[in-house]
């Protein structure tokens, strides 16, 4: 005869293991993520810190802040821009990186050495941190950090000093969810274009012409011993 059934104490294993939790990405980075793939439709790269890659939807173009300021009136209202560091990025449209050397040959630009850098296919770009949304708490700036007084006339000002670039890249005009970037974006295309049609002539004529203002500032108040070794 079999005996009674004997009860499962609390130190008797399961007979059957518990369902488990598939594995998400967690904390702020995929919060992040998620704002750029679900609420943007943007693709993202694997890996930590997220990054986005760059040729597809867009081009980047990597100027110093201050140039980058002097440009801002030059983008449409909805043209995405982000600060990391000293440097501001430009999103223009895709293919315009290997437009860049002709354009600014073309424009009596290609002799000079300027602090400009395009970003296209194949290249990544540090995801920005999403905008707070309204009524949420922003995070502090870092200690040290520069902070810009308010904007005019819907143009936020120039950083007032250079910041560390090892800072987060953050955007000073974020993407709109539900709306496509790239009729926002300078474009050769526009060149003659009436109304507000973003032009990539004008936006890169603009930037060169104040990379080399800041460039020849910069070489005026170095002494004159590292003048003359930069000569």
């Amino acid at each position: 005869m079999f005996g009674a059934p004997q009860p499962v104490t609390a130190s008797s294993p399961p007979l059957v293991p518990l369902p488990r939790r598939p594995l998400a990405p967690s904390g702020a980075s995929g919060q992040v993520r998620r704002w750029y793939e679900n609420e943007l439709g943007w693709t993202t790269v694997p890996g930590d810190p997220l990054r986005l890659p760059v040729g597809v939807r867009y081009d980047v173009l990597d100027v110093p802040a201050e140039a980058g300021h002097a440009a801002l009136r030059r983008l449409a209202s909805g043209s995405p821009v982000a600060l990391h560091g000293g440097r501001m990025l430009l999103l223009v449209a895709a293919g315009s990186a290997e437009e860049l050397p002709g354009l600014l040959e073309w424009l009596d630009w290609g002799a000079l050495s300027l602090d400009l850098v395009a970003i296209g296919a194949g290249g990544l770009m540090e995801a920005p941190s999403p905008p707070v949304p309204h009524g949420e708490r922003a995070v502090p700036p870092a200690r040290g950090a520069h902070t810009a007084a308010p904007c005019e006339a819907g143009v936020p000002p120039a950083p007032r000093g250079r910041v560390g670039s090892q800072g987060a890249a953050v955007w000073l005009r974020p993407p709109e969810p539900g709306c496509e970037v790239e009729a926002s974006l300078p474009m050769l295309s526009a060149l003659g274009g009436g109304g507000d049609a973003p032009d990539l002539v004008r936006l890169v004529n603009t930037v060169a012409t104040q990379c080399h203002r800041v460039r020849l500032r910069r070489a005026c108040t170095q002494p004159p011993a590292v003048r003359a070794q930069g000569r």
